[in-house]
């Protein structure tokens, strides 16, 4: 298969944020006197949106204090954003496949005022012809995030691949009907994304750019 468009989860696959998120869950719940939900659960929530996923983990947390919750996590989290760094190799393979004319996108479970503040700080939002954010559209793993991609940048699922750290990457791909690169340096543990199925597994980002230059091709093409 030759791919003409890449897809990109954010937190987990572009930048290594993971830690981050899993704090910031922490410290919100301990600042609202919740009991901390375990590290394995609160990685479990990257890539979905935010409020349905909180509430599904965090140990007593209701809708009530949902807003309180959000409100919390994202002073830990925004605090910290600024310091957040890419993944070793991720820009330079991005760049690359800018310049051998593929087209990239970023499919992610962050808001939008989130996404933007990070591209912001990385000075990276001209690397990708479209974005599109949980708040914006469904949250993984329904497919439409990923259907709207294609048609923006009018592709067909069997031109796109979808590159993330979870289960929920991988899933959103398969029912969006392209295939899937599941990164393994990320939040979900390797069963976790292999029982998702994804078409193919990468532990690093030079694995990763080796499998891309296999598999993509120019727009011309």
């Amino acid at each position: 298969m030759k791919y003409s468009t890449v897809i990109f989860d954010w937190d987990g696959t572009v930048v290594d944020s993971t830690y981050v998120i899993v704090d910031a869950i922490k410290k919100a719940s301990r600042e609202l006197g919740l009991e901390e939900p375990t590290t394995q659960k609160a990685s479990w929530v990257i890539g979905l949106s935010l409020p349905k996923a909180l509430l599904e983990v965090v140990p007593g947390l209701d809708e009530t204090r949902l807003q309180a919750f959000i409100d919390a996590y994202r002073k830990y989290y925004f605090s910290a954003d600024p310091d957040l760094k890419l993944f070793d190799g991720v820009l330079p393979m991005i760049q690359r496949l800018r310049e051998q004319g593929l087209m990239t996108a970023v499919a992610t479970g962050k808001s939008r005022f989130g996404l933007d503040c990070a591209l912001a700080n990385h000075g990276i939002a001209n690397l990708f012809d479209v974005t599109k954010t949980a708040d914006q559209t469904q949250s993984k793993p329904s497919p439409v995030m990923l259907q709207e991609i294609f048609d923006e940048l009018m592709v067909q699922p069997d031109e796109c691949v979808m590159i993330g750290d979870t289960s929920h990457d991988i899933l959103m791909a398969r029912n969006a009907g392209c295939d899937s690169i599941a990164v393994t340096y990320g939040a979900h543990t390797l069963r976790e994304i292999s029982q998702a199925e994804p078409s193919y597994i990468v532990n690093h980002v030079g694995e990763l750019e080796h499998l891309l230059s296999r598999h993509t091709k120019k727009r011309s093409e």
